[in-house]
């Protein structure tokens, strides 16, 4: 027995259309899965899934939206079938001072990152339920664990994020569904890229704090995807576990 193959296996990625969600479908779709990807731009998300290859495909929605959520999985069950993985990948993160944020910048961050998760957890369920088991990713931040002057919504988000796994994986243990989190590091995408630009010595201070001595890169985040994707990882649930170049581990 492969523990680790994922042939016959359907998987949906939010916001997979490029950064941590698109590496993460690539070690998936590697490892025998069909890969849905889901975001809100249909000309790069239709990329994405024509450069996985394969069967892989994309799904336009909005995942703060119940309907879309909704419409996704349901749709992702027409073509494919059937529905095993659900990774809650979608994200986004507002720089500011705590003082200076918005209320429409908090729910903006709150929702994508946290509000998202639980309305995809809701629609893909029955699927899952009906597959006989599942696994559902979410993707958390070492900003679960630590935090920064600039990150107050994005922190909560995943700190919830976090707490709202082990929730769920007490909740669906008894169907056979294992519901863990990863917390990666910094990791190179376009929204660090953008954190890099708003905040001063940041590079210098990541480099300094993270034992492996570089960035992640997204393809850094496929083996641990694949892992809690497979039946490897049946008796991992209510996990959060960090994938940072030891990023965590250093005092």
């Amino acid at each position: 027995m492969n523990l680790f193959d994922l042939t016959g296996k359907v998987a949906i990625v939010t916001g997979g259309n490029g950064g941590i969600g698109l590496g993460m479908a690539r070690g998936l779709a590697e490892a025998g899965a069909r890969v849905v990807l889901a975001g809100r731009d249909a000309g790069k998300g239709g990329q994405a899934a024509r450069d996985l290859g394969g069967e892989a495909g994309f799904i336009g929605a909005d995942v703060t939206r119940k309907a879309d959520c909704e419409h996704l999985v349901a749709e992702t069950v027409r073509r494919c079938g059937r529905l095993d993985i659900l990774v809650n990948n979608a994200g986004t993160a507002i720089r500011k001072s705590p003082q200076d944020y918005t209320e429409a910048e908090w729910h903006q961050v709150m929702d994508t990152n946290l509000t998202s998760a639980f309305l995809m957890c809701q629609a893909a369920y029955p699927a899952l339920l009906q597959a006989g088991s599942g696994k559902v990713i979410n993707i958390g931040s070492v900003m679960s664990l630590f935090a920064a002057p600039h990150t107050a919504p994005y922190a909560a988000s995943k700190g919830g994020l976090v707490q709202f796994t082990k929730a769920i994986a007490t909740a669906w243990a008894k169907d056979g569904i294992q519901c863990n989190a990863v917390l990666p590091g910094w990791i190179d995408t376009e929204l660090t890229q953008g954190a890099r630009r708003q905040v001063e010595g940041l590079n210098d201070a990541v480099l300094a704090r993270t034992p492996a001595g570089r960035w992640g890169e997204p393809a850094d985040l496929a083996g641990i995807a694949v892992f809690l994707a497979a039946r490897a990882s049946d008796f991992v649930t209510g996990a959060a576990i960090p994938c940072d170049g030891g990023y965590c581990a250093r005092g």
